[in-house]
């Protein structure tokens, strides 16, 4: 994704944007998983031009401290990546880098997600915690995107199966199913395809399959300017 991330960074308008990598989905992987989404994220915009930083919020005190909120709300990109939505959710809910992440994005910066970065984002998400016997729960998500909901690595299960979960979500949202090594950039309400793979879009049992390149709009969502789910696998980043 180093081209599109590239395009991202230029988007900022800045010579040398900021960006900081917020690795706490991947905290209940443990800690050398969490390094490690930390210091992809490090190298990888490093080589695009970029000064990073990664914020490590591994928990609910963490995401009070005013320090990380400050280095958040100081980013042209925020990016939170890969691991557990669940937790990510929790843990940022309600709190002060939460709430700088939104006021910088409400002042132009861009906030990005992958696999369960983009997944809370929106305003619904799969509970993925087993539940032996039980359907599939849809719980509220952080909801920048309103009215949606992401399934990331769309491709790399069948879609009979995934199609089960899509039909249990709630009445009024649109769920975007991602392919891997694939983007989806929203600007004013528009959302318009980046990557090699596709976008499935499903409202209720009507489905559209989007390529790269290709534009659509989710009815009665309402992103902020330059919300971005993507999802980019290959043994580092899945959103």
């Amino acid at each position: 994704m180093a081209e599109f991330d590239a395009g991202l960074l230029a988007a900022t308008g800045r010579r040398r944007p900021r960006v900081a990598i917020v690795p706490t989905a991947a905290v209940p992987d443990g800690e050398e998983t969490f390094q490690r989404w930390a210091a992809m994220g490090l190298e990888h915009f490093r080589a695009l031009g970029a000064e990073v930083e990664a914020v490590l919020v591994r928990d609910r005190q963490a995401a009070n401290d005013p320090g990380h909120a400050q280095a958040v709300g100081q980013a042209d990109l925020i990016y939170l990546s890969g691991g557990k939505p669940g937790y990510l959710r929790d843990v940022l809910a309600g709190s002060p880098v939460w709430a700088a992440m939104l006021a910088a994005h409400r002042g132009g910066s861009i906030l990005a997600g992958c696999s369960a970065g983009a997944m809370v984002l929106a305003e619904r998400q799969i509970d993925l915690r087993p539940r032996v016997g039980m359907p599939v729960r849809w719980v509220e998500a952080l909801g920048v995107v309103r009215r949606s909901a992401v399934i990331p690595h769309y491709d790399a299960q069948p879609e009979p199966v995934v199609a089960l979960t899509v039909l249990a979500a709630p009445p009024g949202i649109t769920v975007l199913g991602i392919d891997e090594d694939t983007a989806i950039v929203g600007r004013d309400g528009a959302w318009q395809v980046h990557g090699r793979g596709r976008v499935t879009v499903w409202n209720g049992r009507h489905r559209e399959r989007h390529r790269r390149g290709d534009a659509f709009r989710l009815d009665g969502a309402e992103p902020n300017e330059d919300d971005h789910g993507h999802d980019n696998d290959g043994g580092d980043e899945s959103g």
